[in-house]
């Protein structure tokens, strides 16, 4: 008789983020996680109340990570200025606490456009970023807020080229900060 370890919540959030960045969100139900995991459904009810609740919790370990370590990574560079390219760095970088690499987030980009309630998690995500990036800009004197949003938007843009084309993106995020800081 062979015991199998039993598979926790975070084991079923994992597959959750593995699935959708390669199947995207038609994988995330009971069924194809199950047969994904070798295991049977009444393991993933153990741990989730539904399938949607199951999507609220892989969004929040989402949103949590995606938000949280970055004032950490910045805290302790010196300057404003040293700040805001480090933030570059980690942009392009774009390493998740928990999901490590896993390009998950232009596949929640995609599930966004048709879910609505993905989109208001990812909307919220989106916010607070371009607020931290005006912040750090604020700090070093552009005060123009079309600045934050483009940096921002030239990661997303960047997040879902490497998602494709797997190439690196801090050379060119370091030249755009580069070329901000310029402004000044």
């Amino acid at each position: 008789m062979s015991t199998r370890a039993r598979l926790t919540r975070t084991d079923w959030l994992l597959a959750g983020f593995h699935a959708l960045a390669e199947a995207g969100p038609v994988a995330l139900k009971a069924e194809p996680m199950a047969r994904r995991l070798g295991t049977t459904k009444g393991s993933f009810y153990w741990h989730f109340a539904d399938v949607p609740d199951f999507h609220r919790q892989m969004l929040a370990l989402w949103a949590e990570g995606a938000l949280g370590h970055i004032p950490a990574l910045l805290a302790d560079q010196p300057t404003p200025v040293a700040r805001l390219r480090r933030l570059g760095q980690v942009v392009a970088g774009d390493g998740h606490p928990v999901l490590g690499d896993l390009a998950v987030e232009p596949a929640i980009r995609a599930w966004a456009r048709g879910d609505d309630k993905v989109a208001q998690v990812l909307s919220g995500v989106d916010a607070a970023r371009i607020d931290h990036i005006q912040q750090l800009l604020t700090e070093v004197e552009i005060t123009n807020p079309e600045m934050a949003r483009i940096i921002y938007a030239a990661h997303v843009g960047m997040q879902d080229l490497a998602a494709r084309d797997g190439r690196d993106n801090a050379g060119p995020m370091g030249s755009l900060v580069d070329l901000v800081l310029a402004l000044r």
